[in-house]
């Protein structure tokens, strides 16, 4: 037997037996997006990791646009324009058009239009491309606390340093309003997690004892854009974070389908609290071709689930993402939270191994 304390935070594993099923799909089985009239996915961790592709990405969302299925392409990375989005995508092998881009920075400045008199001067931690925002929304971006900002509007910036985060903390403790564009802590990349723009946001809000609004996942001001710009009455939400991309569906009311491509993996899947569970579960985008019922949590033939009396126990044979979906169904009907994992046999231990569900 093997076993492990799930505590959200599990080593990122590829899941290569879990690769979706929707090549064998039946021809006539209803597939996850004929349920929705539209698509939201997120970009880092979703179709790439830094300057890397994810393997099959493109293919997945080229179906979808061949199914006449809008694409909206959501992310909460403030540091690029939309026109920037489009050309780094196209580099990456994506079909994308400007005006299928939403930003958290587009989500930030429209959240600041709502909060001050047009003209007013808005300090901009953040790219060029933060500020071009802001200026196209009426206000006034600066770059100094001397210039009496209204607000500060805080973004992602790998130029982000001591000296604009003291600009920001004067204005700050000055009395301005703070808009953070996302508060994801971490940034995935091919190199792995590095820090986000959360990680800055922490330092000050340390250093001022302030709480920014927040425009981006899963605040909701991002997902009612990305709603409004592409007309989507039931849209899917699609994401690699279960506390950005699937918490920001959950309360915006919206279905949603996580891949384990970026920075959640099963064991977070398997202890999320109610308000970061996703509807669907897969290993890539590829599941968005599969019937919708085999990504649901829920009883998988093959495989045995049942509560051990310090956790729960795995035992059958399968596909490794059945499993999870298996176990995800059985845990999240009770408390759900922190659970220890038992094999009960050589096919669940390899399971679980592939998982990342076992000790190290």
């Amino acid at each position: 037997m093997s076993e492990r304390t799930v505590d959200g935070h599990g080593s990122e594993r590829a899941i290569a037996q879990g690769s979706e099923r929707s090549e064998r799909a039946a021809a006539h089985s209803s597939t996850v997006l004929d349920r929705y009239d539209a698509l939201l996915v997120d970009l880092d961790g979703t179709l790439f990791r830094g300057a890397r592709p994810i393997s099959g990405a493109a293919q997945a969302l080229a179906g979808v646009r061949a199914a006449g299925c809008p694409i909206g392409y959501v992310t909460n990375n403030a540091s690029r324009s939309p026109e920037q989005v489009t050309r780094y995508l196209a580099q990456l092998g994506f079909q994308v058009g400007v005006h299928d881009i939403v930003t958290s920075s587009q989500a930030a400045a429209r959240l600041l239009t709502e909060h001050l008199e047009p003209g007013a001067a808005v300090l901009v931690v953040g790219t060029d491309a933060l500020a071009e925002q802001v200026d196209q929304a009426g206000l006034r971006p600066v770059r100094r606390a001397e210039d009496e900002p209204a607000a500060v509007v805080q973004g992602h910036s790998a130029d982000t340093g001591w000296r604009e985060l003291c600009e920001a903390c004067l204005a700050l403790r000055a009395g301005a309003l703070w808009v953070a564009c996302n508060v994801d802590p971490t940034l995935p990349t091919e190199h792995g997690l590095l820090p986000g723009n959360g990680a800055m946001v922490a330092a000050l809000r340390t250093a001022t004892e302030r709480e920014p609004l927040v425009a981006g996942k899963p605040a909701r001001p991002l997902v009612d854009e990305a709603v409004r710009r592409i007309g989507a009455r039931n849209p899917l939400v699609a994401g690699d974070r279960l506390d950005t991309d699937i918490a920001g569906a959950v309360a915006a009311d919206l279905h949603s389908l996580l891949v384990l491509t970026g920075v959640s993996d099963a064991a977070a899947v398997l202890a999320a609290p109610a308000e970061q569970r996703p509807t669907y579960l897969a290993a890539d985008l590829a599941g968005l071709a599969a019937p919708s019922e085999e990504l649901r949590p829920g009883e998988r033939d093959g495989w045995r689930v049942r509560r051990h009396r310090d956790g729960l126990e795995l035992s059958g044979r399968g596909e490794p993402l059945d499993a999870l979906r298996a176990l995800c169904a059985l845990h999240w009907a009770g408390a759900g939270g922190q659970v220890a994992v038992h094999a009960d046999g050589a096919d669940a231990q390899r399971a679980l191994a592939a998982l990342g569900l076992t000790q190290a």
